[in-house]
C-alpha cells in the first residue's frame, strides 16, 4: 500500500534561495522538454520519450552551468518523468493537454531517493536539514519527497510511503449507508442525518473581497502589490484549509461508523457549466469529499460503492419503488401517488442509493466492488435487504 504524508517545513532564508533556484531549474527544464515534444510533433509527427529527454541532460548541463550547479540531478530526471506521463494520461484521456509551467504560483520539486528524517529535521540533497513539523509518525520504505511551495509563501513536504503491510480484505459484514449530497445540505445519509453546507468561501468573501480591491490599487511591479498578492493568497488558503478540515473530518465519521458506503457518480464536471451553481459547485468539494471517502474506506478493507449518476434516487419511492415522472430542484418534498408515503426528497435519494448498492453488491461482480470479489457476510450481513420485495414493485418502471 502507498500513503502519502503531509508535513509543514519551515526552511532558513539559504535555504528558500535553494529551493528558488532548484523550482526555476526544474520549471525550465519542462518548459524546455514540452517545446521540444511539441515542436518534434509538428516536424516529424512523431513524440519523444522519456529515454530521450532524460538524454539530452548532460549537453545541457554543459550548455547551461546553472542546472547542474543550483538542482538536484535526479529532480530534473523525475521532470523527464512527470512529462511521460502526463502525455500518458493525455491519451488516454485521464487529464488535459500539458501545458507550460508559471513562476507565478504554486512551485514544486520532487527527490526520488537520498530524503531522510533525523529527529525533527528533514535531510534534502543540496539543501541541507530543513525544520519539519512532523506531526505524526509513519510506518514503511520512503519512495519521494515532494517540496512545493504555495502562493501564500508556506512551504510543505509530501512524503510517498510504501508500506510493507497488505491491504486488507473486503467484506460486507456490518452496517451500510446512502448518502446524497447537495448544496443546501451537504450531505443527507439514508438514516435521516443531514450535515449543513458550512460555505467556506462566503464565510470569507467579505474578507477577500476587501483584500482584492486593495491589491487591484498598487502598481504593478512594485513590492506593495507582491505584499498585498500574499494577503490574498493567504485568504485562499485559509478557506482551502477548512474545506479540508470539514471533509476530512466527516469523511472519517462515516468510514469510522459504517461498512458499506454508496453515493452517486456525480458529474462536478458537467455541473459546474451552469452558471448560476458553479460557484456554489466548486466551493462544496463533493469530489475530494468522494475521493477521501474511497481511500479512507478501502484502507481499512470497507467497500466503497458508486451509483450511476443516471439512476432516478430522488424520483423513486423507496417503500413500493413506483417512479413518477419529474421532479423539479424546487419541489423538497413528495407524497407517493400509490402507497401515499410522504417523502424528504433527499432523505428519500439516499436510501434509495443504499438499495441500489447493496443491490450491485449482491451481484458479486468485480466492476461494481472496486476490483476485488466482495465476501458473503453471516447473519451480520447487509446484503439480505438487497433485493426488494414489497408488493408494490411490479409499478417500478426501472
Amino acid at each position: 500500500m502507498f500513503k502519502a504524508y503531509k508535513y509543514r517545513i519551515y526552511p532558513t532564508h539559504e535555504q528558500q534561495v535553494t529551493l528558488a533556484k532548484s523550482f526555476g531549474c526544474c520549471r525550465w527544464y519542462w518548459n524546455y522538454a514540452l517545446n521540444l515534444c511539441q515542436e518534434t510533433y509538428r516536424t516529424t509527427g512523431k513524440g519523444l520519450s522519456r529515454g530521450y529527454l532524460q538524454g539530452l541532460l548532460p549537453a545541457l548541463k554543459k550548455e547551461y552551468p546553472w542546472l547542474k550547479e543550483d538542482v538536484y540531478s535526479q529532480c530534473l530526471q523525475v521532470v523527464a518523468l512527470n512529462l511521460s506521463t502526463a502525455y500518458r494520461n493525455f491519451f488516454e484521456k485521464r487529464a488535459k493537454f500539458p501545458r507550460f509551467k508559471s513562476k507565478h504560483g504554486r512551485q514544486s520539486i520532487s527527490y526520488p531517493q537520498n530524503v531522510k528524517f533525523e529527529g525533527t529535521y528533514i535531510k534534502l540533497p543540496k539543501v541541507g536539514l530543513v525544520h519539519c513539523r512532523q506531526h505524526r509518525s509513519f510506518e514503511g520504505t520512503i519512495k519521494t519527497v515532494t517540496l512545493s511551495q504555495n502562493p501564500d509563501g508556506k512551504y510543505y513536504a509530501s512524503v510517498l510511503v510504501e508500506n510493507p503491510k497488505e491491504p486488507p480484505l473486503l467484506s460486507t459484514e456490518g452496517k451500510a449507508i446512502g448518502i446524497d449530497l447537495g448544496l443546501t445540505d451537504f450531505a443527507i445519509t439514508s438514516e435521516g442525518s443531514k450535515y449543513n453546507n458550512p460555505k467556506h468561501f462566503d464565510k470569507h468573501a467579505r474578507n477577500l473581497k476587501r483584500k482584492q480591491q486593495k491589491h487591484a490599487r498598487k502598481r504593478k511591479g512594485s513590492k506593495n502589490r507582491n505584499k498585498s498578492r500574499v494577503k490574498v493568497a493567504r485568504i485562499y488558503a485559509k478557506i482551502s484549509r477548512c474545506r479540508e478540515d470539514f471533509l476530512h473530518k466527516l469523511s472519517r465519521k462515516i468510514v469510522n461508523e459504517n461498512q458499506v458506503i454508496v453515493v452517486e457518480n456525480l458529474n462536478v464536471k458537467g455541473m459546474v457549466r451552469n452558471p448560476k451553481l458553479a460557484k456554489a459547485i466548486s466551493d462544496v468539494g463533493w469530489g475530494m469529499f468522494c475521493t477521501m471517502l474511497k481511500y479512507k474506506a478501502e484502507s481499512e478493507g470497507k467497500v466503497y460503492l458508486e451509483v450511476d449518476q443516471f439512476f432516478p434516487s430522488s424520483k423513486t419511492c423507496h417503500v413500493c419503488l413506483n417512479q413518477i415522472g419529474s421532479l423539479s430542484l424546487e419541489v423538497r418534498s413528495w407524497t407517493c401517488e400509490h402507497c401515499q408515503t410522504r417523502h424528504d426528497r433527499d432523505i428519500n435519494a439516499a436510501i434509495n442509493l443504499k438499495n441500489e448498492g447493496l443491490r450491485i453488491l449482491e451481484l458479486g461482480t468485480r466492476s461494481t466492488a472496486l476490483g476485488g470479489d466482495v465476501r458473503r457476510g453471516g447473519r451480520t450481513s447487509v446484503l439480505s435487504s438487497a433485493v426488494p420485495s414489497e408488493e408494490g414493485s411490479r409499478y417500478c418502471n426501472l
